[in-house]
C-alpha cells in the first residue's frame, strides 16, 4: 500500500525547521531529506527514521519506548516514529535535525560517460 501523499507533506512540513527538507518518491513510497541527508522513509503511512545514536538518545529522553522495526522486507530496523508525535513540530524538528547531524551526506554520483 503506497502512502498518501498528504500524510508525507504534512511530516515534511511539520519537520521544516530542521533544515533543508524534501521528501521524494522511491519505489512507491517517500524518502525524506534534510540538508541533502536521506533521513527517513515514508512507508505505508509510517515514518521511519534512519537510527543514530543521538536520535536514539533524543528519542527516548522523555522516558518514552521507541519502537524500531523495517520499513519493507530486508531492510535494516529504524525508529519507527508514531503518528501521535507527529503533531509535535519541534520534537520532529529535533531530532530530524539531530539525526541528519550524524549521517554521511552521499557519495557523488560519477558523470555518465557521452555515448560515442
Amino acid at each position: 500500500m503506497a502512502s498518501d501523499p498528504s500524510i508525507v507533506a504534512f511530516i515534511v512540513e511539520q519537520i521544516a525547521a530542521a533544515g533543508e527538507v524534501a521528501a521524494r518518491p522511491m519505489f512507491g513510497e517517500y524518502g525524506v531529506y534534510c540538508d541533502g541527508r536521506m533521513v527517513a522513509l515514508v512507508c505505508d503511512d509510517r515514518l521511519f527514521l534512519k537510527p543514530t545514536p543521538g536520535g536514539r538518545a533524543f528519542a527516548g529522553s522523555d522516558g518514552a519506548a521507541i519502537e524500531e522495526a523495517s520499513s519493507y522486507p530486508g531492510a535494516k530496523p529504524c525508529l519507527v516514529i508514531d503518528a501521535d508525535r507527529w503533531d509535535d513540530a519541534d520534537w520532529m524538528a529535533e531530532i530530524v535535525r539531530i539525526s541528519a547531524a550524524e549521517l554521511p551526506l552521499p557519495k557523488p554520483r560519477r558523470a555518465k560517460s557521452p555515448k560515442g
